[in-house]
């Protein structure tokens, strides 16, 4: 900026202080930025950002406000091209005729989605979707009531599993939902000691782990070459002495994949899938293009509905609407028990009075009582809280009292009650 500063003042000496500061901040943001849509990558509030052709508004999608119009228009096909060219030459990818659409993650680990004409009809787009830099927890999600402290508890404990029974778990929704956030929050409950690999399209997890293993698919070329798959990483990582395998997102023919290795001992895994229901998740499942034969789905513990609702004074709101179990085969169908429910008067999510077959499982492979294990779902809860209090909520506080407790749970239990002054915690 101050080379840019030097050569305008050199050449228009006059030119008034406040007018020369204008002209250097746009200047840099045409030359090192994304121009007009500069400023607006850069509030952190917005989780996407819309340009849906030349002459039309940009959209934005607000953390807080939801889908909201600005006063920025592109009026030419070519300021928008300019974009897109410099986000592909960032990214190591070609747009053109030939090849009019773009799908790749920015430096900053933002998701983007271009395309230009043909096959964009009103001019080229760009779909921005923000990479938050402090990612939520569960703490945020709690304070969210995207789900509830009974509910984040029995969550914490299915995937620990107490070290004997993690559950395999797949969170399913409709687009823009909260999958991933939600996702990245139960990973976020595996034990520091454990190897981790995950497996995406584009990279999106943010994990707090030291022994996580990242791997990301790779597009063919301009020849229609090299491309490599989410099933060909799956099949990778099965090599690699997995003690869990994250997949971002289950669409294709990885999930037979997947399911194969829960059925031979791989137990965590967790996903993320396209569906409104949990009937429907199986559906998807069990028909092309993932093709999971229906004898392997009951493997599934757990299927986690999350969606985008509109509520009547909060406006539009996250929620995990639904828990349910795979608790057999019936008919040589999948069978499924829904435990938790959200209640719409409480807006909340709450427990249905149906036993929980995973719950029964890990105290029996624990050597413990149904008693006992409601008391340790209890003091989770009790963890927590004490987060939720402290406003601990960034994912290293979380994590570091999260595996603090995995190594001395009742250290852990008296010093929350000692702070808070609650005796009878433990």
């Amino acid at each position: 900026s101050e080379e840019v500063r030097r050569i305008l003042l050199s050449k228009y000496p006059d030119i008034p202080k406040g007018r020369v500061d204008l002209i250097v901040e746009n200047t840099v943001r045409e030359m090192i930025g994304y121009g007009r849509l500069d400023l607006i990558v850069s509030d952190p509030n917005l989780e996407e950002i819309m340009v849906i052709g030349t002459g039309k508004p940009v959209y934005v999608y607000h953390r807080k406000h939801g889908m909201l119009k600005t006063n920025v228009k592109f009026s030419r096909d070519d300021e928008i091209m300019v974009i897109i060219e410099k986000i592909g030459r960032e990214v190591g990818r070609r747009i053109d005729q030939q090849t009019p659409l773009l799908d790749a993650r920015l430096p900053d680990g933002s998701r983007v989605n271009a395309t230009i004409p043909p096959v964009s009809l009103d001019g080229p787009t760009i779909t921005i979707r923000k990479f938050r830099e402090d990612p939520l927890t569960v703490v945020d999600l709690v304070n969210f009531k995207t789900m509830s402290p009974d509910l984040s508890a029995f969550l914490w404990l299915a995937v620990d599993g107490l070290g004997v029974k993690p559950a395999n778990i797949l969170v399913s929704g409709g687009t823009a939902s909260g999958k991933t956030t939600t996702l990245n929050t139960l990973v976020g409950f595996i034990p520091e000691r454990e190897r981790v690999i995950s497996i995406e399209d584009t990279a999106e997890l943010q994990l707090p782990l030291e022994h996580w293993v990242r791997f990301e698919t790779r597009p063919p070329n301009i020849e229609g070459r090299g491309e490599i798959t989410m099933d060909d990483l799956m099949k990778n990582a099965l090599r690699m002495r997995p003690d869990r395998i994250i997949v971002g997102e289950v669409r294709g023919p990885e999930a037979r994949t997947m399911f194969t290795a829960m059925n031979t001992g791989h137990d965590g895994c967790m996903g993320t899938i396209h569906a409104n229901t949990a009937h429907e998740t199986i559906t998807r499942l069990i028909n092309p293009p993932c093709d999971v034969p229906e004898i392997m789905i009951p493997a599934l513990d757990l299927i986690i509905m999350q969606a985008r609702i509109y509520h009547r004074r909060k406006g539009l709101i996250r929620r995990i609407t639904e828990v349910a179990e795979v608790v057999g085969m019936e008919g040589g169908k999948p069978q499924l028990s829904r435990i938790y429910r959200y209640d719409p008067k409480l807006d909340e999510t709450v427990e249905t009075g149906v036993p929980s077959h995973l719950r029964n499982a890990i105290a029996e492979y624990a050597g413990m009582t149904g008693e006992e294990i409601r008391e340790e779902i209890e003091r989770r809860k009790t963890v927590i809280e004490y987060l939720r209090i402290k406003n601990m909520r960034s994912i290293h506080q979380v994590h570091d009292l999260i595996q603090e407790y995995y190594t001395d749970s009742y250290r852990v239990l008296e010093r929350i009650a000692e702070e808070m002054r609650i005796k009878e915690v433990i």
